[in-house]
């Protein structure tokens, strides 16, 4: 009997090592998306080195409160809301390549600082109960950031306020939306007397008069006669200046 039971004692434990694998082998990885970018990369840089290197957003601020913990690259922790997962972006998962860089990239810039969020009027939070939001960092759009760094992946899932392929980078460094509205309106004025003006980093049309369209860079800018004309090439209406 004694021998009986020991012989079951080791096949048990077989079994478990062998669960133990597979489980290991079967780890979550979410899409898949992985980068090999380091952290060395922006380590050594202070926040306005890279903020800098970005446009103001027209994303509007409708929360501010205090990041008090990361998550990973992609949900962050709101002091006064809870737990924020960034909209139309995906990073890394844990345990997958890339996934530390993401998430020191999001902490270099967010944990115990003041951020604002534009909350999607489309779908206020996902399935697991988190606000779904373009998170803002000093004026930044840390969504579009993380996609123009290469550090996430574009994760469209309508329906949604926002269209994060506007943010994604082509070759050339701008949005696919903008490399093919550009090409087709080449001779487009950006003088402030058009009815209505736009970026070409947003989805969003504003008066000229708008707060949020005299943010507007003039290497950025794009206008429209009327506001049917915007409409047709996908912008929406700013919800400040109601245009």
């Amino acid at each position: 009997m004694k021998l009986k039971g020991r012989n079951l004692l080791i096949l048990l434990i077989i079994l478990i090592l062998g669960f133990s694998i597979l489980s290991a082998g079967s780890a979550y990885t979410g899409t898949g998306f992985t980068h090999d970018i380091p952290f060395s990369k922006y380590s050594d840089k202070s926040n306005d080195d890279i903020l800098n290197k970005f446009d103001d957003t027209d994303c509007q601020p409708e929360f501010t409160g205090y990041c008090s913990y990361v998550t990973d690259g992609d949900t962050i922790e709101v002091d006064g809301l809870g737990k924020v997962r960034f909209v139309g972006v995906n990073t890394p998962e844990r345990g997958v390549e890339g996934y530390i860089c993401s998430k020191r990239f999001v902490q270099k810039l967010c944990l115990n600082k003041e951020v604002s969020l534009d909350i999607d009027d489309s779908k206020y939070t996902d399935k697991y109960g988190r606000y779904l939001a373009v998170v803002i960092v000093d004026g930044k759009n840390l969504n579009e950031m993380l996609l123009r760094e290469g550090l996430a992946e574009v994760m469209y899932m309508p329906p949604s306020e926002f269209y994060p392929y506007d943010w994604a980078p082509n070759s050339d460094g701008y949005s696919h939306y903008v490399s093919s509205y550009t090409s087709s309106n080449t001779g487009s004025s950006s003088s402030d007397s058009s009815s209505y003006i736009a970026s070409a980093n947003s989805h969003k049309f504003h008066f000229p008069t708008c707060r949020w369209g005299k943010k507007i860079s003039e290497k950025n800018k794009v206008t429209f006669k009327s506001r049917t004309d915007a409409i047709s090439h996908g912008y929406e209406p700013c919800k400040v200046c109601q245009p």
